[in-house]
């Protein structure tokens, strides 16, 4: 009788039997990418590889994954190495990929394109973020290989053009695993440290491999950063990296930066030169315009006749005072004016006045102003008030209104 199998053990056979085939571990397979998927939070890619005629599910894993120099995408050839094995839960096979490169074009290449798209579109190689490299520094940072030629070559072309300049290096490797970091480092110490003016970054040429350091985020990411103008020195001419298009300036090899940054000192002493000549023959001109104006002014006007202007001023207050004493005159007549109208409209007004037209005005004994019969009785001594003099009487009879 046939054996018969459960699920787990013909799973768990077949995979006993693919563990065996040494043609299925670390094996190479081209094909066409196809489902991709970054699975968040865990970093895990999961894709489909197929052909014209077939397709595998595959899984490449965080550790395997965050090695790969490009970012992969549906319809891209590649060629992986991997194990076949079978997800015994599901029951598939499925490639388990330990490395990926791309099919017909290299992998750095790629990575190093997808880079410089991505941070195009950030806008990290805009002109309108480049610094400007300061015409004279007094200090000048150094970030590169303390052993490599590019340090010589710097120190040499610095040497010529200024023997004062002052200068100081970050050491970094750069070049393997650890030069991205190690670059990006010390560019971070040499902001810290902030006296300096402008920084050199860079190295000697080398295949792509050689110079990938300067290809990479993180580098670039650092030079953004930077508030130090940085000149990237990476390379012969040929060789542009994104470190060359993150930089405030590119020169094309680190004898050219040194160039760049520091100026001939023995030039600047003659500009030096050049201009104080210069200036003294401005400051002469000048004293003479000024000696020949005062000699004019001298020979005629005030400085002439010194006592002219107090003669002057003096005439001016004469005038003055005159036309103050007239303005004074007409200002009282006006006003004595309005106070005899007034004085006429007061006179109008007051009672003498009235006593003057044969009215009078009668008083009590008190001295009262009487201005009724009834406030008199008959035998009541009063006073009147004429015009010019005044009456006293006796009240014989006394009359009301009716």
């Amino acid at each position: 009788m046939p054996k018969i199998w459960t699920v787990a053990e013909l799973t768990t056979e077949i995979s006993r039997t693919l563990s065996d085939n040494d043609e299925l571990v670390s094996c190479w397979v081209s094909g066409e990418l196809s489902n991709y998927k970054n699975h968040r939070p865990s970093g895990h890619w999961y894709f489909t590889l197929k052909d014209q005629s077939s397709s595998i599910k595959a899984v490449m894993f965080r550790s395997r994954a965050e090695r790969v120099q490009f970012i992969p995408q549906d319809g891209m050839k590649v060629l992986l190495r991997g194990s076949v094995k079978v997800y015994e839960r599901d029951g598939n096979v499925q490639l388990y990929v330990d490395e990926m490169q791309p099919s017909g074009v290299g992998a750095l290449y790629l990575a190093f394109e997808q880079l410089k798209q991505r941070l195009s579109a950030e806008g990290l190689f805009d002109p309108e973020r480049k610094k400007p490299i300061p015409r004279i520094p007094r200090r000048v940072g150094i970030v590169t290989s303390p052993t490599g030629a590019a340090i010589r070559d710097i120190l040499k072309v610095m040497g010529r053009r200024d023997p004062h300049l002052s200068w100081i290096l970050a050491p970094a490797a750069v070049q393997g695993e650890q030069s991205p970091r190690e670059v990006a480092q010390a560019i971070e110490r040499l902001n810290r440290y902030g006296q300096i003016d402008v920084l050199i970054v860079g190295r000697g040429g080398g295949s792509l491999e050689e110079l990938w350091a300067f290809n990479t985020e993180e580098v670039a990411r650092a030079i953004a950063n930077s508030a130090i103008p940085i000149i990237s020195a990476v390379g012969h001419e040929t060789d542009v990296t994104i470190a060359d298009m993150v930089a405030d300036m590119r020169a094309p090899t680190p004898s050219a930066a040194a160039e760049l940054a520091v100026p001939i000192f023995q030039e600047l002493r003659h500009d030096v030169e050049d201009l104080s000549a210069r200036l003294q023959v401005g400051i002469k001109a000048q004293i003479g315009r000024k000696r020949e104006k005062i000699n004019r002014l001298a020979a005629s006007g005030p400085l002439l006749n010194p006592l002219w202007r107090i003669e002057q001023n003096r005439q001016r207050l004469d005038n003055v005072s005159t036309a103050l004493q007239q303005e004074m005159t007409r200002f009282v007549s006006d006003k004595n004016g309005i106070l005899k109208l007034l004085a006429t409209k007061l006179d109008l007004l007051s009672p003498l006045a009235i006593l003057g037209r044969g009215y009078s005005l009668t008083y009590s004994s008190e001295g009262k102003l009487l201005r009724s019969s009834t406030e008199a009785n008959a035998g009541d001594h009063i006073k009147v008030r004429l015009n010019k003099g005044a009456l006293t009487c006796q009240v014989l009879t006394k009359e009301s209104e009716g």
